[in-house]
């Protein structure tokens, strides 16, 4: 196949959610292919519409090795980038009886990274190297998070798995992640009404960030410009955590 008629395929899991729709945009518009990954059937739809045959879907929970490898397979073929956004974002009440909390946050925002990267390595598009993966983790690894003890912990989890990765798949495969500050989703909802005076103090740049701004880093990183970008880890959070 010649390099103009080579088809670039994309898998985004948390593909319904506002990052993951953003970042269907982002590759869409690159001409990209886009395999969008959810739980949420109906907002899979949802996300896909006005995309035409650019964006096909694929409803899953990722919830064990097999339905990690299924969702990469239902790209249609080799696959170039990875785009990992599934996850979990529940309080955490430090309570021993609410332990499943925590092993909820360890499976959604963890584990099924691990099971989604294990089971893209023998998928790759190797017509394409290097190829991408991109996992999305969050400033609370860094800051902590009193509230989302647990989400906290998971997210810190994927930073060593991104440096891990780097380093035992290279040089086929690039893996990096992106940490978004307070992003305005459906996820962020909440919290933003909560805790918009405390915000605005804390985040230089004074608003709060867009879907698109993630997109476009995610982008970039699975881009042209990036080929000398591995085992890193991108803060997008206008400033609030002065990296």
């Amino acid at each position: 196949m010649a390099d103009a008629d080579r088809i670039e395929r994309v898998v985004i899991t948390g593909g319904a959610g506002g990052i993951g729709r953003a970042t269907a945009q982002a590759f869409v518009d690159a001409g990209s292919h886009v395999l969008l990954v959810d739980p949420d059937a109906d907002r899979l739809v949802e996300a896909a519409v006005g995309f035409g045959d650019r964006v096909s879907v694929h409803c899953s929970a990722l919830d064990s090795p097999a339905a990690c490898a299924a969702a990469l397979d239902a790209a249609g073929g080799p696959v170039h980038s990875l785009v990992h956004l599934a996850g979990l974002y529940e309080p955490d009440p430090l309570d021993p009886q609410a332990r499943d909390i925590w092993d909820r946050a360890i499976a959604a925002n963890l584990t099924n990274a691990y099971d989604m990267c294990v089971a893209f390595v023998p998928r790759i598009d190797r017509a394409a190297l290097p190829a991408r993966i991109v996992l999305a983790s969050s400033i609370a690894y860094r800051r902590g998070s009193p509230e989302h003890a647990a989400y906290a912990a998971s997210k810190a989890g994927l930073i060593g798995l991104v440096r891990s990765l780097s380093r035992a798949l290279a040089p086929q495969v690039l893996v990096n992640a992106v940490a978004p500050g307070v992003i305005r989703t459906r996820m962020t909802t909440d919290i933003i009404a909560q805790r918009h005076d405390t915000f605005m103090q804390t985040i230089p740049l004074r608003r709060y960030g867009e879907a698109a701004e993630i997109a476009s880093v995610i982008r970039f990183l699975c881009g042209p410009g990036a080929t000398y970008l591995t085992g890193q880890t991108i803060t997008v959070d206008g400033g609030m955590t002065n990296a």
